[in-house]
């Protein structure tokens, strides 16, 4: 039985309202009363507010080209793999859609790259994970396992200490899992499944890529959740992208893989499922508030628009397009939001 543990996240989110709060006035003001927000306020509104499209608001358009974007120039990011350069570029087409000027900066590099670019102001907008958020940008332990809590811890503490918003968030979740042969008898069940066909069978393998022994966010997870520590004599160390064709093979039973990869659809994997087990990778679109505020109900459309129509069989459709197709990701975008109807 799962014995999954609830995580806390007291401490970030105190700190983001703290900062949220730090123009709210002294007691040397005789006015400040008067003449401050009220606690949990800022600028442009209270934490919840300014943070809305990362909760439950819907604001999808039913055409992209009913928005507006005429005199706004975005330079789009994007991080250095497949599903990055899909997601970049649905924001180029939808963009361009609505009147947008967009410059293509795709495949710029890895987190850090795009990260310290938009910090920097050398690009504008880029899609990013609510994982990597919390516990890379923001530092914090312990994240959310509910997707829109993540994402809306996320968006208060980044928009409070680095000017930096995140719009929309993601159905699918491309987090660590993993997957074995869909013809295999391994096929169809959970992490607890996996690990009792791992205990049960010795010959069982478990294909992982180096670092994911050792991750805080990697097999310890999965350990902790299902009580069964794999043995050595049952591991296989490969690199990433040898495991999803040892896997299609059967050499390995089990494989470690990404959840929205496009290999999974193309080599026919069985993914196994996962109660809320592994940390949360959801995407949101992020930008800086400057750019916001230039029109902050189109970004808010356009993030929810492009990725509410994302769910986790969606995203690794369209990776596969690119990935085992060979087609240009900027194609498999502007087919996809046809096909939609939203361009």
């Amino acid at each position: 039985m799962f014995t999954h543990k609830r995580h806390r996240r007291l401490a970030g989110v105190l700190t983001a309202l703290v900062l949220l709060t730090a123009a709210c006035g002294s007691d040397d003001d005789d006015n400040a009363a008067s003449d401050t927000p009220e606690a949990g306020a800022t600028e442009n509104g209270g934490a919840d507010e300014v943070c809305e499209t990362a909760q439950d608001e819907d604001d999808s358009v039913e055409s992209l080209a009913d928005l507006d974007f005429s005199g706004i120039s975005v330079n789009v990011g994007s991080k250095d793999f497949v599903e990055q350069f899909v997601l970049g570029n649905l924001l180029i087409v939808g963009l361009e859609a609505g009147g947008a000027s967009v410059t293509d900066s795709t495949n710029l590099g890895g987190t850090l790259v795009n990260r310290e670019a938009l910090l920097a102001g050398e690009i504008d907008a880029y899609f990013d994970y609510n994982g990597t958020g919390w516990t890379n940008f923001l530092e914090q332990d312990d994240p959310s396992f509910d997707s829109e809590e993540l994402t809306n811890d996320v968006c208060v503490g980044d928009l409070a200490e680095n000017d930096v918003r995140w719009l929309g968030v993601s159905p699918f979740n491309n987090t660590y899992g993993f997957a074995t042969a869909g013809d295999s008898d391994a096929a169809g069940g959970d992490l607890q499944a996996m690990a009792d066909y791992v205990t049960e069978n010795e010959d069982a393998t478990v294909c992982l890529e180096t670092e994911f022994p050792n991750r805080p966010d990697g097999m310890v997870l999965f350990e902790e959740a299902t009580g069964v520590v794999i043995p050595d004599a049952q591991t296989q160390i490969l690199e990433t992208g040898v495991i999803y064709e040892e896997t299609a093979s059967g050499n390995c039973t089990f494989g470690e893989i990404f959840t929205t990869d496009g290999r999974i659809p193309a080599l026919g994997l069985d993914v196994v499922d996962d109660p809320g087990v592994f940390i949360l990778y959801n995407v949101s679109l992020t930008m800086k508030d400057g750019l916001y505020q230039e029109a902050p109900e189109e970004f808010e459309a356009i993030a929810d628009t492009l990725l509410n129509i994302l769910d986790a069989d969606t995203m690794a459709e369209l990776n596969r397009q690119v990935s085992a197709d060979g087609k240009d990701p900027k194609v498999v975008a502007t087919e996809f939001l046809t096909a939609q109807g939203l361009i």
